[in-house]
């Protein structure tokens, strides 16, 4: 095993190079030949990356303790789930999963039969291939995962408590995917630039892989999110955490670019604020992953005792540094084929403003996020960003993205007339209006709180009144059933619709963004045996503390029942776990979900005579982020599947020497 792992990453590392130089002399010279070659490489690549992730994966589900790695993140009681979820525990696992991800897309792009005969593939394979020589690189010399002990041990380390969750199942490959994913597109935009190819094909031809890339990244980002809300035991779901920001970031540039490149399609805009785009995307990608694997930031997220970040850094200079100047030096073919805006307030307006404020988002997450290391390097001390500057900035900037959403539906393309705006949006606005009224007659009175929810309101009236617009219409040609003509809308305009689906997703997730941020209520109390304490419209009463135990594991627990309004909700086990291999416990929460609110009681400390702490709290809207999360996955599924893009034949054919 050990040494058909090291063959396949050296392998690996081989074919990769002799693809990539056999790519780029049949580009120089034009002899397909020798491109062919490369792309038959290409597969040989991934065929060494999918055994030694085989081969380590095996070791893991088997306990072979002779390697450093297995003993470092797993144990012979370790449920087999969570074995093979240490594939990506550690920084050498991780990162021969990121390269496997990275040689399946590369294999997939070459051999598409959607892109065969097209002359982009060779760039774009290529391009890929840098990629991958570098982490075969990393993977041979500095992060080996397949390194022996001089002696065996007879039982391993364990895997860290707090990724032994579902949610940690999911949550790292999702991100990886996402990661690995935008460097398709990138690849696309800089073999479009180097054979001057300034119109919208490449966009075209990369957006599945883009919203893929983009899907992945929501995915990723709710798990991990779901993951700190049930497992750190902090109530929260989002502590902007440097590592958390890392996979923010990248996913706020490519909810820009997604959002711009359809100004490019129908106005032929924007070109260059796109491509720029998506570099800064694919160079958020490796900033992410020097972040985490670094150590210059302290997070819960990050991988300890690592000497990757100058490796990261010193290539992710050398990419960034590349694709800027190809771009500056094709800047003035795209400059002269691009359109101009000929109305503030049009639909084109209204993209390039959400494309700057998610950018302005995207900035200031990153200054709070670098800005530990700023201060450091100037003034030889490390300040802590926190919560509360994230918060005060984001709020804000998502308020005026949640607005521009909610215009942007009924704003005409190119130019919208006075009257054309109040015929569109005075009853939204009066409707939003009177229930800005009724909140504050409810009892809602902060302000920002009054202010999101009129927005979100808003938003929800102009997206229904598109799809009941474009269902009137399709009825007055088809004489459908209303049923009939909304599905069939929707299936003719996937992209569209889809697209209008995320945006009711994220007004959702607004929705409790803002009331868990805005009406969290949270006590901590001492409780003897039947003690209760009050939070809200909860009482819940503390009955005893027991212990049991699970394997090698003890875990600690209080028996609690709840009552809401004199009412048993049921009774509830919060519980601290401790590992038989891991000195720090873990928190399990006990939590009650229902549409409007979250009850989430922690056990924090007890005493010897059975006295207990509790940290309880009452979280509001919690569900809607749930599905608000899942309105945004089935939203981007459906604007791929399918879609428009099964129609698109490459513009460009013929043999090489028509394209060098």
């Amino acid at each position: 095993m050990y040494l058909l792992g090291n063959a396949a990453i050296y392998i690996g590392l081989t074919l990769a190079v002799y693809s990539f130089i056999s790519i780029v002399a049949g580009i120089l010279t034009k002899k397909q030949t020798l491109v062919d070659s490369g792309k038959g490489g290409v597969i040989a690549v991934f065929l060494s990356a999918s055994v030694a992730v085989a081969v380590l994966l095996y070791a893991l589900a088997t306990s072979q303790f002779q390697f450093e790695y297995v003993k470092d993140y797993t144990s012979s009681e370790l449920p087999i789930l969570y074995k093979l979820s240490a594939l990506w525990a550690g920084n050498a696992g991780s990162l021969l999963l990121w390269t496997f991800f990275l040689t399946m897309y590369t294999a997939m792009i070459a051999f598409s039969r959607k892109m065969r005969g097209n002359p982009m593939i060779p760039y774009i394979s290529a391009i890929l291939l840098v990629n991958s020589i570098f982490f075969f690189f990393i993977l041979g010399f500095v992060a080996k995962p397949f390194i022996l002990l001089n002696e065996i041990p007879m039982e391993g380390r364990g895997l860290n408590p707090m990724l032994q969750n579902p949610g940690m199942v999911i949550h790292p490959v999702t991100l990886y995917l996402g990661y690995v994913g935008l460097a398709v597109p990138f690849a696309f935009a800089m073999a479009a630039l180097i054979l001057k190819n300034m119109d919208d094909y490449w966009i075209k031809m990369t957006r599945r892989w883009t919203i893929i890339a983009w899907l992945f990244l929501s995915l990723g980002n709710i798990f991990g999110g779901q993951w700190a809300y049930v497992e750190l035991g902090w109530g929260g779901y989002w502590a902007w955490d440097p590592v958390e920001n890392a996979s923010f970031m990248p996913w706020l540039t490519t909810t820009a670019f997604l959002h711009s490149v359809m100004i490019q399609e129908r106005k032929n805009m924007l070109k260059v604020w796109n491509i720029s785009l998506i570099v800064i995307s694919y160079a958020l990608t490796l900033f992410g992953t020097f972040l985490v694997r670094s150590g210059v930031l302290t997070s819960v997220h990050a991988f300890a005792d690592s000497n990757l970040g100058m490796y990261f850094l010193i290539f992710m200079g050398v990419a960034v540094i590349g694709a800027l100047y190809i771009v500056m030096s094709r800047y003035s073919l795209i400059k002269r084929s691009a359109g101009e805006f000929q109305s503030f307030v049009s639909k084109e307006s209204s993209f390039l403003i959400n494309n700057l404020l998610l950018l302005g988002a995207a900035f200031a997450v990153f200054w709070g996020t670098i800005f530990p290391l700023v201060s450091e390097a100037v003034r030889g001390t490390k300040v802590t960003v926190g919560i509360p500057f994230f918060n005060k900035v984001q709020a804000p900037i998502l308020l005026s993205m949640m607005f521009i959403m909610a215009v942007c539906p009924l704003l005409a393309w190119q130019r919208s007339t006075v009257k054309n705006l109040k015929k569109n949006f005075i009853i939204p606005a009066i409707l939003s209006l009177a229930g800005m009224i009724l909140m504050v007659l409810l009892g809602i009175q902060k302000a920002w709180a009054v202010i999101g929810y009129g927005v979100i309101i808003l938003l929800f009236i102009t997206h229904y009144l598109e799809f009941y617009r474009g269902v009137k219409a399709r009825r007055k040609m088809t004489k459908e059933m209303p049923i009939v003509a909304l599905y069939r809308l929707m299936i003719k305009n996937r992209r569209r619709y889809g697209g209008y689906i995320v945006h009711i997703g994220i007004a959702f997730i607004a929705m409790g963004i803002i009331g868990s941020q805005n009406y969290d209520v949270e006590t901590m109390k001492t409780l003897k045996a039947g003690e209760s304490l009050d939070i809200k419209d909860y009482r819940m009463t503390y009955e005893k503390l027991d212990q049991r135990s699970e394997g090698v594991n003890d875990i600690v627990y209080a028996d609690v029942t709840v009552f809401k309004d004199g009412k048993l909700l049921g009774k509830y086990e919060p519980e601290k776990v401790f590992y038989g291999n891991w000195e720090e416990p873990s928190s399990e929460v006990a939590l009650h979900s229902s549409i409007a609110e979250d009850l989430y009681i922690v056990l924090s400390t007890w005493e010897e005579d059975g006295t207990a702490t509790f940290i309880v709290k009452v979280n509001p809207m919690m569900s809607w982020l749930w599905m608000g999360s899942g309105l945004v996955v089935i939203g981007a599924l459906f604007a791929i599947w399918n879609g428009k893009h099964k129609h698109i034949t490459p513009k460009y054919t013929g043999a090489m020497k028509e394209v060098v």
